[in-house]
């Protein structure tokens, strides 16, 4: 494979069209015609990192987040970041980012964070709006049918999921009755004609509306053929925005929390909770990186408990007084306010996905007949190093 077989897995699994606008994905230094046999991943391309992309021999380093998020004018070795630039480049060590795009896919990082701590039936917390399709319904006589399909399909029709040329059709009688002016490729002028014909139904991408309707006229042995284009309902997407979904069984916040100190990697940080530990939780929100300017969606999901990271004061302070008072109207317990809060370190929140992307790109791999060897790196890159316990109140 080379790096731009691989770009291309990754950037299926992992739209860039799916980015935030500010972000910066994809790749960042590599030749597109170079051979990839073995990748790294990680979560922050940090000099640790890609020490360890050179000793195990990478060819490709995939990280969750950006080296060059702002813009730069030069990636001059005096800089720390060009500097790692130089590094990978005389390595031969491709880097390429999936960031924002990881996080709301299908497969990204919410979705391996709430795998992690045991959620089931997830949902996109924010999910994205489906793509905006057409259904093309066009009449044509029986022996036109194969050849106006292929050219809608070569249009871009007919595509649905890994399936291409996807169509339906069911055959009736059409009649027409050609006006003196017309040249029929089938009957005579100001007679009734009727002819077997082929109902052809094709899906496609509102965006290729024009180019489907050219193939089709362009294919179809009539003068004027008969069609409609139907604009279908936008539904939303699998992916998305941070995942909810549901503990089965149902546990006190206490052993939830517990639950996910021991099932993500150590932090100097651990694990900080707000809310009361006897609470029952049911039903969990998560967003792997930093949460707390989603707070409004975590409300309208009916989230008992929300896990995410680099909760701030204000926001989540703020958070915890409107549940206590919404609680308190409602005839409850002030403590028993929802949804509490469970606050992880970044890097913490995003490392279970590297084991996800690195089965997942091995996969794809495989599906195109070739291998590769994926790694996780090892390197613990969240900042923190120490933590000093607070001297109790007097």
């Amino acid at each position: 494979m080379t790096l731009a077989d691989v770009v291309s897995l990754l950037d299926r699994r992992y739209p860039p069209a799916t980015a935030e606008g500010w972000d910066a994905v994809g790749t960042v230094c590599g030749d597109p015609a170079q051979p990839v046999r073995r990748v790294l991943l990680a979560v922050d391309p940090t000099a640790d990192v890609v020490d360890e992309a050179i000793e195990v021999g990478a060819d490709l380093l995939v990280t969750h987040h950006p080296l060059l998020l702002r813009p730069v004018h030069s990636v001059a070795a005096t800089t720390f970041k060009g500097a790692l630039v130089h590094r990978l480049v005389r390595a031969g060590c491709a880097l390429h980012v999936a960031h924002t795009n990881a996080d709301a896919a299908a497969d990204g990082v919410a979705e391996a964070l709430a795998a992690t701590l045991g959620l089931v039936d997830l949902e996109p917390l924010l999910p994205l709006p489906g793509e905006s399709l057409d259904k093309h319904v066009v009449f044509v006589p029986l022996d036109a049918t194969e050849r106006v399909l292929d050219a809608m399909s070569d249009a871009g029709a007919g595509a649905l999921g890994d399936y291409s040329r996807c169509a339906w059709t069911s055959t009736g009688t059409g009649t027409f009755v050609p006006g003196d002016s017309a040249a029929p490729a089938i009957g005579e002028r100001g007679r009734v004609e009727r002819v077997e014909e082929d109902r052809l139904e094709m899906i496609a991408p509102r965006a290729r509306r024009a180019a489907v309707v050219a193939a089709m006229r362009g294919a179809h042995p009539y003068e004027e053929p008969a069609f409609d284009v139907l604009e279908l309902a936008v539904l939303p997407a699998t992916a998305g925005t941070g995942r909810v979904g549901r503990l089965d069984p149902p546990l006190p916040l206490r052993e939830f929390a517990e639950r996910v100190a021991q099932r993500l990697p150590a932090t100097e940080q651990g694990v900080r909770v707000a809310g009361d530990l006897d609470g029952e939780v049911a039903r969990v929100a998560v967003v792997g990186g930093s949460g707390d300017s989603l707070f409004d969606a975590v409300r309208r999901s009916g989230a008992d408990a929300y896990v995410t990271a680099d909760l701030r004061h204000h926001p989540a302070s703020e958070l915890r007084e409107r549940a206590a008072f919404e609680a308190h109207a409602a005839g409850r317990d002030a403590r028993d306010g929802r949804p509490f809060l469970v606050d992880v370190a970044h890097w913490a929140s995003e490392w279970p996905w590297l084991e996800s992307a690195a089965r997942v790109l091995r996969e794809d791999v495989a599906g195109r007949g070739a291998t590769v060897d994926t790694q996780v790196s090892t390197r613990r890159t969240d900042p923190w190093t120490a933590r000093i316990a607070s001297a109790p109140l007097p």
